[in-house]
């Protein structure tokens, strides 16, 4: 007869038989799979609303207006937020108003050295916004292309590369997914098959971005970076992926993520990309010691003649259509004749005509969705703003001279969930009640106001919809959001 030492101890081992078999039958996401962040309170705040607020602030701040180009890959820095934030919220701010489904991060291997790369195939990677879930199909796939693509955990465990990009991603573009990859030692041919892999699996795709994470010169004096960074720069504006290899490799070029920048650099080649330079800057721009500074970059590449883009001609062309019709209703009182064969122009779209006198607003009328051509829209806004704003008396024929005229043409507006959906310097904002109490404000409010978020939707509330201040809380109340593209005379 068994003792009874006997029976618990087969009792105890039928309890982990059944409790192995759970764990491998069990389909969930192990906890193992969501990677936790490494540098959340060092390179930037652990607290979710300083957190946020930062990253609204560096996009705010930033001088640029979102492209209408439909941007397909981005290099971005990836230090500390006080000293490479505000260069990476040009970047970020540019590609706000394309929409993407998934985001694949390229980022350099600071701590671990090895051959190839390395892609985090499921679950996602934690921040103190929350998860960013990873696009597992992308991931499986990239991984099935090459033998030298695989996932090797520990070269994650120490690696800020990827991360850092996330903050920004999450408040920029909510919840889309990534691949995220960690690049091994330069190897030019893994550069070249991963551009080809990726150019493949993406396709005709207009929903993926490919993002190489990477700093500039590490470490010289001011002088010496800047001339560094230029010469880098200029490769990078032609595409020269030889000499930028070859600057990197001789150490007369620096970039940290060299190796995921060459591989853009050949998928931008690859797809016929144009490329922008957006901003160059240093710590010593940003953060203020110029003895030994890091550099850093945002640059996109994108489709040229993209649907929604205004090019030079189209733009000086709506300006002077803007001027001329105001000129000829001040001295005749009616609206002029004109007219237009540029099939842009006749595109229906909504728009707002926004003039200043000596910096000083003077009127502003728009027609938010459109109902005719845009340039009858042009014309019956800029003459509405200068003779129908009752908040101001009509402008005059003698002070014509001194007004300055913004156009602002707007995209389609889209009903957010709520506030936190909303990206200063990136969104316009309307709120409604659903009866006659509305307001709007152009994107551009923000940055001529420097207003927080709560500050910009308390005004929307009371100074334009004549709802209280905090109506924009109410679930009652409807919050939609717009961009816009911005040119002025």
């Amino acid at each position: 007869m068994p003792s009874r030492h006997d029976i618990l101890d087969a009792v105890n081992k039928f309890i982990w038989f059944i409790f192995l078999s759970l764990c491998l039958a069990c389909p969930c996401v192990h906890a193992a799979s969501i990677k936790e962040p490494n540098v959340a309170g060092a390179f930037y705040s652990a607290d979710p609303q300083e957190l946020s607020h930062q990253i609204d602030s560096f996009i705010q701040q930033a001088s640029i207006s979102p492209v209408a180009a439909r941007v397909q890959a981005m290099i971005v820095p990836h230090a500390g937020y006080i000293y490479s934030g505000p260069v990476a919220a040009y970047g970020y701010k540019a590609i706000s108003r394309n929409k993407y489904t998934t985001i694949v991060i390229l980022a350099p291997s600071h701590y671990f050295p090895f051959e190839g790369i390395s892609v985090w195939p499921e679950g996602g990677f934690k921040t103190p916004l929350g998860i960013v879930n990873v696009d597992e199909d992308f991931a499986q796939k990239l991984m099935k292309a090459d033998s030298r693509f695989r996932f090797l955990p520990q070269v994650f465990e120490q690696e800020h590369s990827v991360e850092v990009e996330l903050p920004f991603i999450q408040k920029v573009f909510g919840s889309v997914k990534i691949v995220p990859v960690l690049m091994g030692n330069p190897d030019a041919k893994v550069c070249q098959k991963l551009a080809a892999v990726l150019n493949g699996l993406i396709g005709s795709r207009q929903d993926v971005l490919v993002l190489a994470s990477s700093d500039m010169s590490h470490y010289f004096d001011y002088e010496t970076a800047n001339q560094m960074d230029a010469a880098t720069l200029e490769t990078i504006n032609n595409k020269d992926v030889q000499s930028f290899w070859n600057g990197n490799v001789s150490r007369k070029m620096e970039m940290c993520g060299f190796v995921p920048v060459t591989t853009v650099l050949l998928y931008a080649r690859e797809r016929g990309l144009k490329v922008q330079v957006l901003k160059h800057a240093n710590s010593g721009d940003t953060a203020g010691d110029k003895s030994r500074v890091v550099g850093y970059s945002s640059v996109i590449f994108y489709k040229d003649q993209t649907e929604g883009m205004f090019n030079a001609r189209q733009k000086k062309a709506l300006l002077a259509l803007a001027r001329s019709s105001i000129d000829n209703f001040l001295k005749t009182g009616k609206v002029p004749e004109a007219k237009t064969s540029d099939p842009r122009l006749l595109k229906t779209q909504g728009a707002f005509v926004t003039l200043t006198k000596h910096g000083q607003l003077r009127g502003c009328i728009g027609n938010i969705v459109g109902d005719k051509p845009l340039w009858q829209t042009i014309r019956a806004m800029s003459i509405a703003a200068a003779s129908q704003d009752l908040r101001f008396i009509p402008v005059s024929k003698d002070e014509l001279k001194d007004i300055d005229i913004e156009i602002s043409v707007l995209t389609v507006p889209r009903r957010v969930a709520d506030a936190s959906a909303i990206m200063l310097g990136r969104d316009g904002v309307i709120v409604s009640d659903g009866t006659y109490h509305q307001g709007v404000f152009l994107p551009q409010v923000s940055g001529e106001t420097h207003w927080s978020k709560e500050e910009f939707l308390n005004e929307l509330c009371s100074q334009k919809a004549g709802l209280p201040p905090d109506c924009w809380k109410d679930r009652k109340n409807s919050l939609w959001t717009f961009q816009a593209d911005v040119f002025t005379q």
